[in-house]
């Protein structure tokens, strides 16, 4: 009776231990999550990595843009340089031929010595100057000095012909104009003026010693007065190492 008991409980017994054993894991499970997280752990790698080469991209393009608005900057700077030049030398030849114009006008219209052609001839040359026909008064002038080198007005003529040479930038004729006027009429009211832009033409010749070596002559022989604050002004643009 025991015997078949035992017989009887042994498949209960059996159902017991299958439902308290785990079972075992699917091995290709087990292959497959390991192939997950390291895709995984790949994938953050390359994300971080994106995102690193991004941000040397954007560094490099926000040093890039740096650069450029400095070259810009210097370009604007350099431009504005050559304007304000450009602008003294037509204003300080505005100025000049303003405060300068009736005088010599008047003094070329009294000059009852003066013959009538020798005035038409310098009004004429004067006149184009005042247009801005540079080329006109570059002709007129010098077709005046060749005419007329005695007259009371060849000083002035010489000098406004190395203005008119000045403007053009034509730097080595306008020194020979100024350097004649100073040399001829050492003594005349033109000489001061143009001592003065004889040293502006040396400047702008980069012959910086001889227009230090003249800037200074204005100096010392017209103190106090308007060409000498111009030829410490233009002074003070010389560089300091310039030779």
């Amino acid at each position: 009776m025991r015997q078949r008991q035992l017989i009887a409980l042994l498949p209960v017994a059996m159902l017991v231990g299958c439902v308290t054993t785990p079972p075992e894991e699917d091995p290709v499970q087990i292959k497959l999550n390991e192939l997950e997280a390291r895709l995984a752990r790949i994938e953050r790698v390359m994300s971080n990595q994106s995102l690193v080469e991004m941000a040397q991209r954007v560094d490099a393009t926000q040093n890039d843009m740096r650069n450029l608005r400095g070259r810009i900057e210097e370009l604007e700077n350099a431009t504005e340089g050559l304007r304000k030049q450009q602008r003294d030398l037509y204003a300080d030849l505005d100025q000049r031929i303003a405060q300068l114009g009736t005088t010599v006008g008047g003094a070329a219209a009294g000059d009852t010595g003066a013959a009538p052609s020798e005035q038409a001839a310098y009004s004429q040359a004067f006149d184009a100057l005042k247009s801005a026909n540079y080329p006109a008064a570059i002709t007129g002038f010098r077709n005046f000095l060749n005419t007329y080198p005695s007259s009371e007005l060849a000083e002035n003529a010489a000098y406004w012909l190395g203005e008119a040479y000045y403007v053009t930038r034509d730097y080595a004729n306008a020194a020979a104009a100024f350097a004649s006027v100073v040399e001829r009429w050492p003594n005349s009211r033109k000489a001061p003026d143009a001592l003065l832009k004889l040293g502006y033409t040396q400047f702008e010749q980069k012959r910086f010693a001889e227009a230090r070596a003249t800037l200074t002559d204005v100096v010392q022989k017209y103190p106090d007065t308007d060409v000498a604050r111009l030829a410490q002004e233009r002074l003070r643009r010389i560089p300091a190492d310039a030779r």
